[in-house]
């Protein structure tokens, strides 16, 4: 059999050298497959391999692959994609719709909170109601959008008599609220989901499996810390991140968190899935595509980072939050036609908010 090529000469790239590549007795979790590979010559047997060990010599071809690319481009042409960040993303999602949906088969998997019977700080009655609020059908449509722009001090916010409440930021064109609105029945449950996109949030709610009675969709900014959401402080169980805080800016990330963390109940977690500091797709990045260290604008002016574990402890830790899980997810993807092999990285966290 020949030799497995790698994409762009450069055998992929693991998370923080080190310390990052090891996990803790206290980091395990239910493996997203059981197939690992132990014989290199049956590399092509399969389109992905879990949980796949690097060499030294990965490493360092990473490590120098990223140290080639990492020119910042000037200031002006930075604060350009800043600007224009969301008329960037709605041109993404305008281009690609619902073509960019995946089913995300891993999420109940990786992340149990979401699944039905798994809640943080409930239980589960067929005719449960959480708070002595009026019944959210009180609000029409219009009321709701109109509510989403606003403080909410009181019980009239949509879902306010829920008694659990997940929040997606960065919903896209609904990869994960659409699961787990199919998978978790739970009468007391309530999705919320928001996107820096307009185009995208409509995407959401045009989509035949939008549920108002269920869920609400609305535009929202997550790098703006000043921006009100339209749930109290408080008020969330969960709050899903999966390939957005990678998106802002690095200068922006703290406050974002903070933001967020206000939101969740004692006890609420914050879940988060992201690219890891040297995956394939930082490695790929040309000259010319450099912000700042680690921090890089696609082709099309999206913009995305990459971070090591410590980074996102320190994050959430400022944040006033406690770490439940800090992991990193190597997997070896495959493509049989071509003889490729890629190496993705992703760091998983699960962050609880102290009682």
């Amino acid at each position: 059999m020949a030799a497995p090529r790698t994409v762009d000469g450069v055998e992929g790239g693991c998370g923080e050298i080190g310390s990052v590549l090891a996990l803790s007795s206290s980091d395990t979790r239910p493996r997203f497959g059981t197939r690992f590979l132990t014989d290199p010559r049956q590399v092509f047997q399969h389109n992905a391999w879990d949980n796949v060990e690097w060499t030294d010599e990965q490493e360092e071809a990473a490590k120098k692959k990223v140290s080639e690319n990492n020119q910042p481009l000037p200031p002006e042409k930075q604060e350009e994609y800043d600007s224009l960040a969301s008329e960037y993303w709605n041109e993404f999602y305008t281009i690609h719709e619902n073509r960019f949906f995946k089913d995300r088969h891993w999420l109940f998997t990786e992340f149990p909170e979401l699944a039905p019977h798994c809640s943080l700080n409930h239980e589960s009655h067929p005719n449960a109601r959480g708070t002595d609020c009026s019944q959210r059908s009180s609000l029409d449509e219009k009321q709701w959008q109109e509510s989403a722009a606003l403080p909410h001090d009181s019980c009239d916010f949509p879902g306010s008599s829920a008694t659990y409440r997940i929040l997606e930021v960065g919903c896209g064109v609904g990869n994960t609220v659409f699961p787990i609105l199919k998978t978790n029945n739970d009468t007391g449950l309530f999705v919320y989901c928001c996107d820096f996109s307009s185009t995208a949030v409509e995407l959401v709610k045009t989509n035949p499996e939008y549920d108002s009675q269920r869920c609400f969709a609305f535009v929202h900014d997550l790098s703006d810390a000043e921006a009100n959401y339209p749930v109290p402080d408080g008020s969330l169980d969960v709050i899903v991140l999966i390939f957005v805080l990678s998106a802002l800016h690095p200068s922006k990330m703290l406050t974002s968190i903070c933001r967020l963390a206000r939101l969740l109940k004692p006890g609420g977690v914050m879940l988060l899935r992201d690219y890891g500091r040297y995956d394939m797709a930082q490695l790929r990045f040309k000259k010319g595509r450099c912000l700042s260290e680690n921090f890089y604008v696609r082709g099309d002016g999206t913009r995305v980072y990459f971070f090591t574990q410590d980074e996102l402890h320190e994050l959430f830790v400022e944040a006033g939050l406690e770490k439940v899980q800090n992991l990193v997810d190597r997997r070896l993807q495959v493509n049989r036609g071509k003889q490729l092999t890629m190496y993705r990285v992703w760091i998983q966290c699960k962050y609880r908010k102290p009682s």
